[in-house]
C-alpha cells in the first residue's frame, strides 16, 4: 500500500491540518535488494518476492522466456535468491544497468503480463523491509490494450490535483539561448500546453503562474500545498558551458547532489531566493523528529517513483537525455514541500539545435505527451 501524506500524519498522531507546519525537506536515498525468493501459490500461480531497503519503483518487461523486473535507483545485488523447486522460475539474476537493477527471471514457460494494479508493495513489518510481490501464471505475452486503456481512464477520473510550475518569470528570465530564447518563455508555453492536456485527461491542474510574473520559490511550493496537490511538476530549461551538451534530465530533492552537474544546477536555481520554515517549532522535539522522518521518507519515495515514470516516458518518446543517470538528485528549494514532485529540465537552450527544438510547437507537444503519459502511469493512491 502506498504511503499517503494523510497516512504519515495519522501514524504520528497529528491532524492533517498540521501538514503545512512540516519542514519542507524530503531526502532521496539509493535503494538496495535485501532478498529474493519464489514460491508456489494456489491455482498454479508462481510468486516472486523482492525485498528492498526503500519503497521500490519498478517496471516489468517480458523478453522471450524471461521476466525482467527493473528497479530504479537501485545498487548492485549481492544476495543469493531462494527458489522453490516448483513454479515457473528456474533462475534469478540481478544485473546492474546504469542506476537501475534488473532482476532477471529465467522461466520454464512464458508468462502472462502482470497488471500493475494487482502488484503488491508491502510496507515494512517486523523483520521485513519493503516487499515487491508479483504473482503470475503461464500464458501469452500479448499486451491487453483494452485493460491498459481502462486503467488510464480509471486513474484520470479520480480528479487528482497536479500543480505545474513554469520556472522563473518576470524579472528573472532564467537561462537565455544564443538565439535569444528565454527559459521563462519556453517553460510557460510548455506548462500551458501540459495543463490543457492533463485537464482533458481528467486531472485537475493549476499553474503557479499563467503570465510573465515573478514568484519566489517558497510561493511556488506554497501554491502546491494550498491546492492540496497530489503531484508538483516544476518545468525548466538548462544551460551548460559546453555548447555540445544537450538532453532532458529529471531531478528529485535530496540533501546532497547526486553529481556535480546536479549540484551546479541546484545552486543556480536556488540563487533566486531562499525558503524559510515557520511554525514547526511549535511542536515538541519528539513530534518534530517523528514527523520529519516519516514525511521525508514518504515524499522522497513517491517523488522517486514519479521521476522514474517521467524518465521512462521521455526515453520511450525518443527525447534525448542528458548523459548520465536517468534520475538525479539535488537540494532544489522549489521541491522542498510535503507534496511529491520533480523538477524537469526539458533540454538545453545553450545547445543551438536544442534551442530551436524547444521553441517549436512540435517538440513542445512531444514533451507534453511524454509528461502526460508519465502522470497517467503514476500510482497516486492517496
Amino acid at each position: 500500500m502506498k504511503v499517503s501524506r494523510r497516512t504519515v500524519l495519522k501514524m504520528s498522531g497529528v491532524g492533517f491540518a498540521a501538514i503545512t507546519m512540516l519542514p519542507r525537506v524530503a531526502f532521496a536515498g539509493r535503494n538496495s535488494v535485501l532478498s529474493m525468493r519464489t514460491g508456489v501459490q494456489p491455482n498454479g500461480k508462481t510468486r516472486l518476492v523482492i525485498e528492498t531497503s526503500l519503497r521500490p519503483s519498478y517496471d516489468i518487461s517480458y523478453p522471450q522466456n524471461q521476466m525482467v523486473v527493473s528497479l530504479a535507483n537501485t545498487g548492485a545485488c549481492s544476495v543469493s535468491p531462494k527458489l522453490s523447486g516448483d513454479g515457473l522460475v528456474k533462475k534469478l539474476t540481478g544485473v546492474s544497468v546504469g542506476d537501475k537493477l534488473n532482476v532477471v527471471a529465467d522461466l520454464r514457460k512464458s508468462v502472462a503480463p502482470i497488471d500493475k494494479s494487482s502488484v503488491m508493495i508491502l510496507p515494512p513489518n517486523g523483520d521485513n523491509e519493503y516487499r515487491l510481490v508479483l504473482d503470475f501464471v503461464a500464458g501469452t505475452n500479448a499486451t491487453d490494450t483494452n485493460s491498459k486503456n481502462d486503467k488510464s481512464e480509471k486513474i484520470s477520473s479520480k480528479q487528482y490535483v497536479i500543480v505545474i510550475d513554469a520556472g522563473h518569470g518576470g524579472k528573472d528570465p532564467g537561462c537565455i539561448g544564443k538565439g535569444g530564447t528565454r527559459e521563462k518563455t519556453v517553460v510557460l508555453s510548455v506548462a500551458k500546453k501540459l495543463k490543457k492536456e492533463l485537464d482533458s485527461a481528467g486531472f485537475k491542474t493549476y499553474l503557479t503562474r499563467s503570465g510573465d510574473n515573478f514568484l519566489k520559490l517558497a510561493e511556488r511550493a506554497e501554491i502546491a500545498e494550498k491546492r492540496h496537490a497530489d503531484l508538483f511538476l516544476s518545468l525548466h530549461a538548462n544551460a551548460n558551458p559546453s555548447r555540445q551538451t544537450r538532453g532532458y534530465s529529471v531531478y528529485t530533492l535530496s540533501e546532497k547532489a547526486s553529481d556535480e552537474e546536479a549540484q551546479k544546477l541546484a545552486e543556480t536555481e536556488n540563487a533566486v531566493d531562499k525558503i524559510g520554515v515557520s511554525g514547526f517549532e511549535k511542536f515538541s522535539k519528539e513530534i518534530r523528529v517523528a514527523l520529519s522522518a516519516l514525511q521525508q521518507r514518504a515524499v522522497a519515495e513517491l517523488s522517486e517513483e514519479y521521476a522514474t515514470n517521467c524518465a521512462r516516458a521521455m526515453d520511450n518518446a525518443s527525447i534525448d537525455r542528458l548523459p548520465g543517470p536517468s534520475i538525479r538528485h539535488a537540494p532544489f528549494a522549489v521541491l522542498r514541500s510535503t507534496v511529491p514532485g520533480a523538477l524537469i529540465e526539458l533540454g538545453h537552450l545553450s545547445n543551438a539545435t536544442e534551442e530551436k527544438l524547444l521553441k517549436s510547437d512540435s517538440h513542445q507537444n512531444k514533451l507534453v505527451r511524454a509528461i502526460v503519459k508519465s502522470v497517467k502511469n503514476y500510482n497516486f493512491d492517496v
